[in-house]
Order: structure tokens, then sequence, then C-alpha cells
């Protein structure tokens, strides 16, 4: 796979976010659901990175700095024809060796709480990230988890 940043201006960029933001509305209402839209994506403190293979995009992940040490994880997504391909994996490891090399010591994150947020909170688990309070500009919300991963 090749993970490359992206300028969100491909037609295949911009369905996949699309079909992430129908997807997180579909099980958050509104206060609830905090995926970036185009827009939030292309602001200068996020940094966008698509995923490749063979011409069509897999996925996609997005880190946000917070400050100069503290960064969060935004808009990952597999492209629902490449499910349990490890397309989340790889991704995320890419993003947590850019924080590295940016010098953060910690990346954080908000996913959903319900059941269909469960192997994504279990892809994070496994990659060290623990659960915690509300960060930057959240509050506490039933239908939110939190986490965080010291680097």
């Amino acid at each position: 796979m090749e993970i490359k940043v992206d300028d969100l201006s491909g037609p295949e960029v911009r369905a996949l976010i699309m079909e992430h933001l129908l997807h997180m509305q579909s099980l958050s209402p509104p206060e609830s659901t905090h995926a970036l839209n185009l827009d939030g994506l292309k602001k200068p403190d996020v940094t966008f990175w698509s995923g490749w293979e063979q011409g069509e995009i897999v996925g996609c992940g997005a880190l946000k700095e917070l400050d100069s040490q503290h960064g969060e994880l935004k808009s990952m997504r597999t492209s629902s024809a490449h499910h349990r391909k490890g397309v989340a994996k790889r991704i995320l490891e890419h993003i947590i060796n850019e924080a590295k090399q940016r010098g953060y010591t910690r990346i954080s994150l908000e996913t959903g709480s319900m059941e269909a947020f469960e192997p994504a909170r279990k892809l994070y688990e496994n990659f060290g990230f623990s659960y915690c309070k509300p960060f930057a500009n959240y509050t506490d919300d039933p239908l939110s988890s939190f986490m965080t991963l010291e680097l």
C-alpha cells in the first residue's frame, strides 16, 4: 500500500470522506458527530493521508496538531471494499510514526462508544491507546469514547 499526503481534491478521496461522514451521521446525532468535513480536513493544522493499492483508494487518516507535543487522530476510514485487510492498521502505524517524527509526546482521539465502533476501539487498544477523559474542546458525552497514546 502506498500512503501519501493528500490535498483532498481527487474524486475518490472526496467520495471516501463523504462515505465516512454519512456513516458517522447515521450512527450519532449531530452534537456527537466529530468527524471533520472536507473544509476541516484542509485546515493548516491538519495533515491528511490517503492509502492506495493498484490505483484504488483503500483508506485514509488524518492528524490534527493540538499543540507542539499533542496530536489528534482524525478521519480514520477504510474503504468498504477493503475491510479486514489491514488497511487501518497500516495507516495508523504511518500516522503514529509521523507523530513521533514531529516530536509529539501524545496522540489522542475521539470515537464512538456504541457497538458499531467496537472494531475501531479494539484497533486502538491493540496499539496501546488507553481510555482517558475528554481532551481539547471535547466534553463528556455518553456516545463518545476518548483514548490517548503516550509516545
